[in-house]
């Protein structure tokens, strides 16, 4: 069963990238401005996944369905190939490679820098993802590292927010779920103890 429903994850998930490769290479509509098509697309796919890699967690406490766990680091990989496609255009189409340019955006712009920062931690979180690496950290250390997926998950928020300025609808509902995702996992592990004073 989950074999063949991972399948159906990587289907569903590649969709949008299948998409846009489409409408490139057959003219089709990506809007007056492509190249912030398809920024703003790639980027929003990869907030979304990243919420719903974190969102696994409390889905396996609510409903007891313990496999559920098992979709958290495809869902997390696929956010940061989301988030890689999102920088790339950026980094190819918008700035030609010039590293130089790149730099003083990064250093100029906050939500760039905040996007740069959030890339960097999603990269180290997928080169980390493997059960080797969870062998050579020990699992604590592992585990504590990969909580590093929150601090992403509200800066990807903050760049996108920052990136929009003025129709904050679509950073809102995301900043709402992420605020909320936290809360739980701060309500449960402060209940135990709350519990235990009582």
């Amino acid at each position: 069963m989950i074999p063949a429903l991972k399948a159906v994850v990587w289907v569903v998930v590649l969709v949008p990238a299948v998409r846009l490769v489409s409408l490139i290479l057959t003219g089709g509509d990506l809007t007056p401005n492509p190249i912030e098509y398809i920024t703003h697309q790639t980027g929003w796919y990869a907030l979304l996944l990243l919420v719903v890699s974190i969102s696994m967690t409390p889905a396996r406490k609510l409903t007891g369905w313990h496999p559920v766990i098992k979709f958290r680091r495809l869902l997390g990989l696929f956010s940061f190939f989301y988030a890689v496609l999102h920088f790339s255009t950026w980094f190819v189409f918008d700035k030609f490679f010039d590293v130089a340019e790149m730099g003083k955006d990064i250093v100029k712009r906050p939500y760039i820098t905040l996007g740069m920062t959030a890339l960097v931690m999603l990269l180290l979180l997928a080169a980390t993802s493997t059960t080797g690496w969870i062998r050579r950290l020990g699992g604590r250390r592992w585990r504590r590292l990969h909580r590093l997926v929150y601090g992403a998950a509200v800066i990807g928020v903050l760049h996108f927010w920052w990136l929009v300025k003025s129709d904050i609808r679509e950073p809102l509902a995301f900043g709402v779920a992420v605020a909320v995702l936290l809360g739980m996992r701060v309500w449960w592990k402060i209940k135990p103890r709350a519990l235990s004073r009582s």
